[in-house]
């Protein structure tokens, strides 16, 4: 991989990525950047064949917590509690049973494979602290809902003061900038080729998260409510504004259920969604310019 004036564009994580910065990013730099992006890889997939989420979910038990843990699973916990668990990083046994697994078999699932978490609340099974992460059963961590707005911060981290000059960041639709101001469409859920509105983006994040990226059969798409193991039916697509991508994208997968309006709130995230039948909503004082 390389980087430099022009766009820098490379699939990884499943995603297309573009990085942009004013100056041509030194050859070390890049391998560095290829090098963060591999190891969060193989620590969280639960694609790869190698990875520790495979580990776990075949035989449960220790291993010592990447370096990426303390900080995510901190923040699942209080996304999980300020919408009653129905974010949390165990969904992925849900995901795979209705096709969206390691082989994307996907079309193969079905509502009626729906599940619920082996236990109400998922700290029960799943522990991290003191360089640890245990999970007393087997179970598939997924950590979809903020993981790539965790990643999209480090990456930014690495290239900032390494490469002069401002540097984007964006990873398949979550944004992060530094000294670059972006002006970014909020693409209709239902038809791309059209947009809801427009955000300006200088220093900070925005993320987004839609039912129509990853949706594989009628009523079938990655964004589940974990309680149930069941698609959500409400809203189809939502966008969050914070100065990190990590919270932005926890704010953005929060905002598809009940809570994560206040959480926003607390979090003075401003925020924007749109409902599947058709209405769309916005935090109080939001500045995107909505075509509504």
């Amino acid at each position: 991989m390389r980087g430099g004036a022009a766009p820098w564009r490379f699939n990884a994580i499943g995603t297309a990525w573009c990085i942009e910065t004013q100056a041509e990013v030194p050859p070390p730099v890049g391998e560095r950047v290829a090098a963060l992006i591999a190891a969060f890889d193989r620590d969280w997939s639960r694609f790869r064949d190698d990875s520790m989420v495979l580990a776990l979910a075949l035989r449960g038990g220790e291993r010592p917590a990447p370096p990426d843990a303390q900080a995510m699973l901190d923040l699942y916990a209080e996304v999980s509690d300020a919408t009653s668990g129905a974010v949390n990083p165990l969904v992925g046994g849900s995901l795979e049973r209705l096709g969206y697994d390691r082989t994307y078999s996907l079309g193969t699932g079905s509502l009626q494979a729906a599940e619920p978490l082996p236990a109400p609340d998922w700290r029960e099974l799943l522990h991290w602290g003191d360089g640890i992460l245990r999970l007393d059963a087997p179970a598939v961590i997924d950590v979809g809902a903020l993981g790539k707005g965790r990643l999209v911060d480090l990456v930014l981290a690495e290239l900032v003061g390494a490469v002069p000059g401002g540097v984007v960041v964006d990873a398949g639709g979550d944004i992060a900038a530094h000294r670059m101001p972006q002006r970014i469409a909020l693409e209709h859920p239902y038809d791309p080729t059209r947009a809801i509105g427009v955000v300006e983006l200088a220093d900070g994040a925005l993320c987004a998260s839609a039912v129509n990226r990853r949706a594989w059969a009628p009523g079938l798409h990655h964004v589940l409510d974990a309680r149930t193991g069941i698609p959500v039916d409400t809203v189809a697509a939502t966008w969050a504004q914070a100065p990190t991508a990590v919270r932005a994208d926890a704010a953005a997968t929060a905002l598809f259920f009940d809570g994560g309006p206040e959480l926003a709130h607390r979090w003075r995230v401003p925020w924007v969604r749109m409902l599947t039948d058709g209405r769309v909503q916005w935090s109080p004082g939001n500045e995107a310019e909505l075509f509504v």
